[in-house]
C-alpha cells in the first residue's frame, strides 16, 4: 500500500490550464442537454426542488446579467450571506462568471461581525434573505460602498427582489476571460489579534482542492454519487471541501441546513436521498455518538472529517454505525485539503494526521522554513506555489508576509513527522480556539467584550469540551462600579452574540481581579487556559 501512496506522489503533476474560471467549470461544463442534476434542496417543511446542471447554467448566467447590468465590473466584491440554499451557490457562481469576487458570510454573524466583513471588503452588491436584510439594515448606513442588495425569497422586504431581478435578465452571458490567477473568492479566517483577515483566493483554488477530493472519495465521481454536508456554505469546508468541487466533477449536491444540527433527523436526510458522499465534522459525529444513531438502509461510499483531531473511539463508531472509514483531512483557510488518510493507500493511524495528499508538499519547519528531521516538533509548512493556496490576505500586505518563511507558508500550527511519513498535529503555535469545526479567533471577542461599559480588560481562550473539542471562555476584569454577577455573565455573553456571532459567544464567563500578563504586556493565555 505504502508503494502505491509513493507512486501517486511521485507521479502527481500539476497542469493548470491557462484559462479558468469557477463558475464556468461549475456549470456551463455539465450543461450538455443531458438534464443531469447538479441540486437537490430540501427545504424546512420536507419540501424538495431540483435543478439541473442546465438550470444552473441558466440561472448564474442571469444574474451575472443583473450583476453586470448594476454597473458592477470584474473585481467588484460581492457578499453572500444566505444559508445553505440553490440560491447561495447561484450568487457565488454568477460572481465568479462576472470576473467579480464573491465574499462568503456566515448567517448567524452579528451587527459588528457583518459590518466588518463588508467594509473590509468594499463589497458593492448583497445577496441576502430577509433574516439577513433585518441585520443589514442596523449597519447599512456605515457602509457607503454597498449599493445593491438583492432579497430571495416572494417577499423583498422593499429591497430588490433577488427571484424577479432573475426573471427579467437574459440567461446567455458571456463570461469573463479569467485564469488560474485571477481574483474569485475573499474567506475571512479568524486570528488571534485584530481583526480577522480575508484571504482572497484566485480560481485556481478550485483545481487545488481535487486531489484531496478524489483521494477521500475514492475516485469520484462513481455512478450514483451524491454529496451532503451539514456544514455551512459560508465557510471554506462547506464551500470547498463539498459544493463547488463536487458541482466541477459532476456530481449532484443536496442542500438542507438545519437550525440545529439533529442526529437522527441528519441520519434520515441521508437515508431518503441516498447520500453516498459526506462530510461530517467531528462534532456532529461525537452528537452521532451521543444520540447512539441507528438508520437502516444508509448507504454511504465515503466520509470525509476534519476540523479536529478524530481519535480511535470515534474513528471506530464511524466504521461500526455509519459503515465507512472516517477520513481525516487537515487544511485551513489560507490553504486547505493538503494532508488526509485512506487506508486504501496506508494504514489509518488513530490520532495522526495522515500523510500529505499528492500534489501538497507539506513539511515540519522551523520558524526560518528550514526542515526539520523526523521525530523534532516544529511548524507544520506548505511549500509555496501550491495552487490551493491562497493570492495574499485582502489587502493587508504586511500580514502575508508574516504567514511566510522561507518556502514555506507556515500554518500557525506545531506538529512533528514521524520515520513513516505520517504528520502528527502537536499543538497551536497561535491562541485560535477550536470549536465545533470552527476556528475562533479571541482577538475580535475581546474587542468586542471591551465595548461593553463594565469591562475594563477581557481575555479568551478555550477549555476542553466534550462535544465541541473546546469552548469558548471569557476572562473578564471589570470597571469600577460593577459587580461579577450571573446576571452580567449573561449580559456580556448576549453582547457578543448579538454583535459577532451565535458560534463566537463564550460559552464560558469568569471574573478576575487582573490578568496574567509578560513583562510586555501580552496576556498569558496559556496560564488561563491552566486554570480551566
Amino acid at each position: 500500500m505504502a508503494d502505491a501512496y509513493d507512486a501517486l506522489v511521485r507521479a502527481f503533476r500539476w497542469t493548470l490550464p491557462d484559462r479558468l474560471n469557477i463558475g464556468v467549470a461549475c456549470s456551463d461544463a455539465h450543461a450538455t442537454g443531458a438534464g443531469r442534476t447538479a441540486l437537490i434542496f430540501e427545504e424546512e417543511d420536507g419540501s424538495v426542488r431540483r435543478f439541473t446542471f442546465e438550470d444552473l447554467s441558466a440561472l448564474t448566467n442571469r444574474f451575472a446579467n443583473v450583476l453586470t447590468a448594476a454597473g458592477l465590473a470584474r473585481g467588484d466584491r460581492v457578499g453572500v450571506f444566505l444559508p445553505q440554499a440553490p440560491e447561495t451557490a447561484i450568487a457565488h457562481l454568477s460572481a465568479f462568471k462576472a470576473g467579480m469576487v464573491s465574499v462568503p458570510l456566515f448567517t448567524l454573524f452579528g451587527d459588528e461581525a457583518l459590518e466588518y466583513r463588508l467594509a473590509a471588503s468594499g463589497a458593492k452588491a448583497l445577496v441576502t434573505d430577509l433574516p439577513g436584510l433585518a441585520k443589514l439594515a442596523r449597519v447599512r448606513d456605515r457602509l457607503p460602498d454597498l449599493t445593491h442588495v438583492y432579497v430571495t425569497g416572494a417577499d423583498a422586504g422593499g429591497a430588490l427582489s433577488f427571484d424577479a431581478a432573475l426573471a427579467r435578465a437574459s440567461d446567455r452571458f458571456t463570461p469573463a476571460d479569467t485564469g488560474p490567477d485571477d481574483p474569485a473568492i475573499i474567506i475571512f479566517t479568524s486570528g488571534t489579534t485584530g481583526n480577522p483577515k480575508g484571504a482572497l483566493h484566485g480560481h485556481r483554488i478550485l483545481l487545488g482542492h481535487l486531489p484531496c477530493i478524489t483521494f477521500i472519495h475514492e475516485g469520484m465521481p462513481q455512478p450514483g454519487d451524491l454529496h451532503w454536508t451539514p456544514a455551512d456554505w459560508a465557510w471554506i469546508g462547506g464551500l470547498f471541501d463539498v459544493l463547488f468541487p463536487t458541482l466541477h466533477l459532476g456530481v449532484p449536491v443536496l442542500a438542507h441546513r438545519a437550525k440545529k444540527f439533529d442526529p437522527d433527523a441528519a441520519m434520515d436526510l441521508m437515508v431518503r436521498h441516498k447520500v453516498r458522499n459526506v462530510f461530517l465534522p467531528p462534532t456532529a459525529l461525537k452528537l452521532m455518538r451521543q444520540a447512539d444513531v441507528r438508520a437502516p438502509g444508509l448507504a454511504l461510499r465515503s466520509l470525509l472529517t476534519g476540523g479536529e483531531t478524530l481519535g480511535a473511539e470515534l474513528g471506530a463508531f464511524v466504521q461500526d454505525r455509519l459503515g465507512v472509514e472516517a477520513r481525516e483531512i487537515y487544511g485551513q483557510t489560507e490553504c486547505n485539503l493538503v494532508v488526509g488518510s485512506n487506508s486504501t493507500y496506508f494504514p489509518i493511524r488513530p490520532g495522526s494526521m495522515g500523510k500529505p495528499i499528492p500534489g501538497h508538499d507539506v513539511r515540519i519547519v522551523d520558524d526560518e522554513g528550514n526542515e526539520l528531521p523526523a521525530g523534532a516538533e516544529g511548524n507544520i509548512g506548505i511549500r509555496r506555489g501550491d495552487p490551493v493556496m491562497m493570492l495574499e490576505y485582502w489587502r493587508n500586505p504586511t500580514a502575508t508576509s508574516g504567514k511566510f518563511s522561507g518556502d514555506f507558508l507556515l500554518t500557525g500550527d506545531l506538529g512533528q513527522a514521524d520515520e513513516e511519513g505520517y504528520l502528527w498535529y502537536v499543538s497551536r503555535s497561535d491562541d485560535v480556539i477550536t470549536s465545533a469545526g470552527y476556528r475562533i479567533g479571541p482577538g475580535e471577542i475581546e474587542e468586542c467584550l471591551l465595548k461593553h461599559p463594565a469591562v475594563a480588560f477581557a481575555a479568551v481562550v478555550g477549555i476542553p469540551d466534550p462535544v465541541r473539542t473546546e469552548a469558548v471562555k471569557a476572562w473578564v476584569v471589570l470597571n469600577p462600579g460593577h459587580e461579577g454577577t450571573d446576571a452580567l455573565a449573561a449580559e456580556l455573553q448576549a453582547h457578543v452574540r448579538n454583535r459577532l456571532s451565535a458560534h463566537e459567544y463564550p460559552r464560558h464567563v469568569a471574573f478576575t481581579d487582573a490578568l496574567p500578563m509578560t513583562a510586555t504586556g501580552k496576556i498569558l493565555r496559556r496560564d488561563l487556559r491552566a486554570r480551566g
